[in-house]
């Protein structure tokens, strides 16, 4: 029985030298080394005025943005989250409505591709859930649109050139003048969102900006 045990107790000892005691009681969903946590880390709100008013909840690099790629792979509603609520805190804070006024509306920026991009939308479903402001599908495409990815700032601004329409004018009485929030994933140039705000506000509707999910840095977006 001894050398039984002594057998058992050498298969442990071995198995414990191939694999790390942690590998035993980590979660098996989650990478390895830290990497799950690391875009959380690096995620940190973030706001501009150029090339129009915008929010962010961290910066397009690193860690963060192979965890946005992942999920628009793989959407796992759970993994946006954390980016939703430190957006939301940032626009309750800078562009929340003053006592007595209307939330404003969220819209996000539609994808043209025939496999869209399930990132804005479910943007616009737990922004609206954390702030308590409503969805508005007012956009539009008119037409389909290069891909933007190798596209340098001059082509990016004429590929969006006429690229959307309003679905819905605004009225000239109350809910006219009711502000709108463009969503989308990504700020590069602001091409896609200036274009996208101009549809609106020439069918009457005020556009306050852009809240996204990350920046891209400006060595990426230049």
């Amino acid at each position: 029985m001894s050398s039984r045990r002594a057998m058992v107790a050498g298969f442990w000892a071995g198995l414990g030298e191939l694999l790390p005691l942690e590998w035993l009681v980590r979660d098996p969903s989650r990478p390895a080394g830290g990497a799950a946590g690391a875009w959380k880390r690096e995620a940190a709100p973030l706001h501009g005025s150029e090339p129009l008013a915008w929010w962010s909840a961290g910066l397009y690099d690193g860690a963060l943005r192979r965890h946005l790629l992942g999920l628009r792979r793989e959407l796992q509603p759970q993994g946006l989250l954390p980016l939703v609520r430190t957006l939301a805190e940032a626009l309750r804070s800078d562009s929340g409505p003053a006592p007595g006024r209307e939330h404003p509306l969220l819209v996000p920026i539609p994808s043209w591709k025939s496999r869209p991009n399930p990132l804005p939308p479910l943007l616009a479903k737990q922004l609206s859930g954390q702030l308590r402001w409503p969805e508005a599908p007012l956009l539009a495409r008119s037409r389909p649109v290069l891909g933007q990815h190798r596209l340098n700032r001059e082509l990016r601004w004429a590929n969006q050139e006429g690229a959307f329409h309003c679905a819905i004018q605004a009225r000239g009485d109350r809910r006219g003048r009711r502000p709108l929030m463009l969503l989308d994933d990504i700020l590069t140039t602001g091409a896609t969102a200036c274009h996208a705000a101009a549809a609106l506000e020439t069918a009457g509707w005020r556009v306050l900006g852009l809240a996204c999910l990350a920046r891209t840095p400006e060595r990426r977006g230049s």
